[in-house]
């Protein structure tokens, strides 16, 4: 479990520290978009060899019980989560391993699964190969990311017509941890960019039950704000309100492209212009200046259709002569755009009519899964040379190899007939291999004999 307090401030030297929960409710806890953790999935139990021994039983043969199976690493997306802050508290997750079997044929008890909750719009990364291996977009859902440790098969399993007595018996497949990089994209319909201070907090707790930090100074919101709207026809469109960028931001400038991450998944874009900054002899200055840093961070974000709002028009003494300049320049682009004031709450319905309208139109108000979760495939049993070793590669002989017992001569023999039975054998022939040549698997070496 992570620390149940946390370091808020220091205070003549010394950390003041307050309860996590009350942190959380009172909005200290900083906005947590990345993070980086260690997982490791349980351990198998290992077989067990024994034999039946009782009074007028002198053939009991093997009962050695079966390994118990490691738990599972699962993440599984919960609303109630709303940021990557705890994992900044807690960094190695590690599930349960397996139980060893025991005699008289009792198997191991299972290790019990890891779930661990992450906010929807979560990416889960392999931070070594980068690879995606799953996209938790919905309430609810959840992704076995890493599976438990197979069992080790106790010596019962082993018995046969010529094997009567094995005296071997499988050892729990131990997993290695993986470190995975955790990515949060706000599942919203609806990005509010702009510039700092242009209102677009303002708007989003007129229009909501957000409530973002509203102050008359640049940058007032360090992170994104969500709000849900709730239209005439009982549909819920969510809000992200994306703190102010500035020209450059795609450079690292101000607060950076931090957080334009947060705007792929949306549906459309409200670009919000505060009209005392909008010069009348180039109306289109900021609004061109915005869209060059969305499309120097992606493409893509460019192409998204916006929904263009001039705000603050009841603090502007100029805006009845502003009005018919800003409206031509923005036609001449065949550019529809709104006069709102956010603070009053001025024809801000007709904004949100707006963002109704479209959505309705292309049917786009259910969130749709961007990514797929990623199908892993087992790598095919591959046998080559290299000069004077010969290798054997695969996923399922070497998680056979990973449970051999090499310190046990049976357990190495039954090994040499599971090689034969896959056709291995033949396969090393064919590439010309001699008796007391090397062959490796994994890091095991063992020289090659024939029968």
């Amino acid at each position: 479990m992570p620390c149940p307090y946390i370091i808020i401030a220091t205070c003549r030297g010394r950390p003041c520290v307050c309860p996590l929960e009350r942190a959380t409710k009172y909005g200290v806890i900083m906005f947590t978009d990345e993070a980086k953790i260690n997982i490791k999935a349980g351990d198998g139990g290992s077989g067990c060899v024994s034999f039946r021994r009782e009074k007028y039983m002198p053939l009991g043969g093997p009962d050695g019980g079966n390994g118990g199976r490691g738990g599972d690493i699962i993440f599984k997306a919960d609303k109630r989560v709303n940021s990557l802050f705890g994992f900044t508290l807690k960094v190695h997750y590690k599930a349960e391993r397996g139980q060893h079997g025991k005699g008289s044929l009792k198997n191991g008890k299972d290790g019990k699964d890891l779930t661990i909750t992450v906010p929807p719009g979560t990416l889960i990364f392999n931070d070594k190969t980068g690879e995606c291996l799953a996209d938790l977009t919905e309430e609810g859902e959840e992704v076995i990311v890493e599976k438990g440790g197979r069992s080790g098969k106790g010596n019962n399993c082993f018995k046969s017509g010529l094997r009567k007595a094995p005296r071997f018996a499988e050892v729990g497949e131990v997993k290695e941890d993986i470190w995975i990089r955790l990515e949060l994209k706000l599942i919203a319909q609806i990005g509010i960019i702009g510039f700092p201070n242009a209102g677009k907090s303002t708007f989003l707790a007129a229009i909501s039950n957000a409530k973002p930090k509203i102050a008359d100074y640049p940058f007032t919101t360090i992170s994104p704000n969500l709000g849900v709207v709730k239209t005439p026809d009982n549909f819920s469109i969510v809000f992200a309100d994306i703190p102010g960028l500035i020209e450059g931001a795609h450079k690292g400038t101000g607060l950076g492209h931090k957080f334009l991450r947060h705007v792929q998944r949306t549906k459309r874009l409200i670009h919000m212009l505060d009209i005392t900054d909008i010069d009348t002899d180039v109306p289109l200055k900021n609004y061109l200046i915005m869209n060059n840093e969305l499309k120097n961070y992606k493409v893509d974000l460019a192409d998204k259709k916006q929904i263009v709002v001039i705000n603050k028009i009841d603090v502007d003494d100029e805006y009845k002569e502003k009005k018919d300049a800003i409206k031509k320049a923005f036609a001449k682009e065949k550019i529809k755009i709104f006069f709102i004031s956010a603070k009053e709450g001025k024809d801000v319905d007709k904004v949100i009519a707006e963002v109704l309208k479209q959505l309705k139109k292309e049917d786009v108000l259910k969130i749709e899964k961007t990514h797929e979760i990623a199908q892993r495939r087992e790598r095919i049993l591959n046998v080559y040379k290299n000069k004077d070793m010969y290798f054997i590669e695969g996923d399922g002989i070497e998680t056979f190899v990973k449970m051999t017992n090499w310190d046990n001569d049976e357990a190495l023999e039954y090994l040499r007939l599971t090689l034969k039975r896959m056709g291995i054998d033949k396969k090393l022939v064919k590439l010309g291999i001699k008796e007391g040549d090397k062959v490796r698997i994994l890091n095991r070496e063992f020289d090659y004999y024939g029968d």
